[in-house]
C-alpha cells in the first residue's frame, strides 16, 4: 500500500537545467533513506544521490557539483535538482525508498 512517483523529467540543451521529483504516496519519505538511480540503455543501473533520514548525503563523483538532492517532508516529496546537464546524463531516472521503486522518468540531454 505505497507508491512512489517521479516527474519532472524531459529533453534539455546541454548546459540546462531540470529537477526531478519524486513524491510517496502511502510511504512516508522521511522514514526512509531516498535515492535517485539512473539507467542508460546498455549500462548497469547507477546511484546518482541519496539522502538519509538523519540528513546524510551521497552524491556520485560524476554529478558533484551539478546535482543536489533535498527534501520537503511537508510535501513528502525528494527533490533532485540537475544543473550543467551533459549529453552522458541521459538515462532513465528512479527514485527508490524502503523496498518500492518508482516508474521512472526520462531524461534525454542533446543538442
Amino acid at each position: 500500500q505505497s507508491q512512489l512517483a517521479e516527474s519532472g523529467g524531459g529533453l534539455v540543451q546541454p548546459g540546462g537545467s531540470l529537477r526531478l521529483s519524486c513524491t510517496g504516496s502511502g510511504l512516508p519519505l522521511d522514514s526512509h533513506a531516498v535515492g535517485w538511480f539512473r539507467q542508460a540503455p546498455g549500462k548497469e543501473r547507477e546511484g546518482v544521490s541519496c539522502i538519509g533520514i538523519s540528513g546524510q548525503m551521497f552524491v556520485a563523483d560524476s554529478v558533484k557539483g551539478r546535482f543536489t538532492i533535498a527534501r520537503d517532508s511537508a510535501e513528502n516529496t525528494v527533490y533532485l535538482q540537475m544543473d550543467s546537464l551533459k549529453p552522458e546524463d541521459t538515462a532513465v531516472y528512479y527514485c527508490y525508498a524502503g523496498t518500492t521503486w518508482g516508474q521512472g522518468t526520462q531524461v534525454t540531454v542533446s543538442s
